[in-house]
């Protein structure tokens, strides 16, 4: 259990973290440029929490010996992860079939003034599809559906490794 604990004050497990994240950033715009499926208002939300763990994880892996650094990547991952796990959850309840009478979604993104990246960033942030359709299934799920799969699993090993971390903190 030492070693899930120490494990946050290494480069390499933070420089892990940001490249699964930005694989799965890349693999949005695969599925966007290369597959031509237009990512909806919900999936330009779930792009920002992937981003926000790809920030959390560089700031790990650069800065992982200063405790602020790692709080701060640590806050930036929860808010990732968690926020992730929410929006990618009202997405496949968006989907579902009796759900979508009653749930639309918006045409351009609810960033704040001061930060509007469907503005500065189109290609990655700029919503242009449907959140109701269903355009892409793997295994018989589709995209919200895999992402509640993958934000659960960042959401679950961050609780993991913080709970270890806090655990064997108190043990000193």
């Amino acid at each position: 259990m030492k070693f899930l604990s120490d494990i946050t004050t290494s480069g390499r497990a933070w420089a892990l973290l940001a490249l699964s994240a930005l694989g799965l950033e890349l693999c949005a715009l695969f599925f966007q440029y290369i597959m031509d499926l237009a990512p909806c208002i919900m999936c330009v939300y779930q792009r920002l929490a992937i981003a926000a763990i790809i920030v959390a994880g560089l700031i790990g892996s650069v800065l992982h010996q200063f405790a602020l650094a790692r709080v701060i990547a640590y806050a930036l991952w929860a808010t990732g992860s968690i926020w992730g796990l929410i929006i990618a959850l009202e997405h496949v309840e968006m989907q579902s079939s009796t759900a979508s009478l009653f749930f639309s979604c918006e045409f351009t993104p609810n960033f704040p003034t001061w930060a509007p990246l469907h503005e500065w960033l189109p290609f990655l942030f700029e919503a242009t599809g449907d959140c109701g359709e269903i355009s892409w299934q793997f295994l018989g799920y589709s995209m919200p559906q895999w992402m509640v799969v993958v934000f659960a699993a960042y959401s679950l090993t961050f609780f993991f490794i913080l709970l270890n971390r806090l655990v064997n903190a108190r043990k000193f």
